[in-house]
């Protein structure tokens, strides 16, 4: 499972011309799921995602999490994200879940995250989506649930 993870001051996903989710301060996180991906996956990357300490304290140095400040994640899935683009020119999206796998997962991460205590918005699966962000720092993380081992 992967993510690339941006600290934003405000983020909106917009599907057909309506906002179908929004936040202030927190991360955008897009998702990409692996065919081989689990739950156990899920579990780490959203552990992973909450305790991030990248905002920053009152000595201006990254020791703050999502909880701390009161932050939100908004959260779209993006199977681009398993694009292998070493050979050719057109990526490869073989390594990318099914979509009733990914599907399954990113709900169940959207889900762990807001049993961990961080408010959520979420895109919608499948949808062509128009992704609004101000990346505040820039901060932005590139997460892999497989690279932990």
């Amino acid at each position: 499972m992967r993510a690339v993870v941006q600290r934003v001051s405000q983020a909106s996903v917009t599907v057909d011309g309506d906002i179908v989710g929004k936040i202030e301060a927190g991360f955008l996180i897009l998702l990409g799921v692996a065919a081989d991906d689990s739950q156990q996956d899920v579990i780490w990357l959203a552990a992973k995602v909450a305790g991030l300490r990248v905002f920053e304290d009152d000595d201006d140095k990254m020791n703050l999490d999502l909880k701390d400040i009161g932050g939100a994640a908004l959260v779209v899935s993006q199977f681009t994200l398993l694009g292998d683009c070493r050979k050719g020119r057109r990526p490869s999206f073989i390594a990318a879940a099914r979509p009733e796998l990914a599907n399954r997962l990113y709900q169940s991460f959207v889900a762990e995250l807001r049993g961990l205590g961080v408010p959520v918005e979420a895109g919608t699966f499948q949808a062509d989506m128009d992704v609004a962000l101000v990346n505040d720092g820039p901060v932005t993380l590139m997460l892999d649930s497989r690279k932990q081992f």
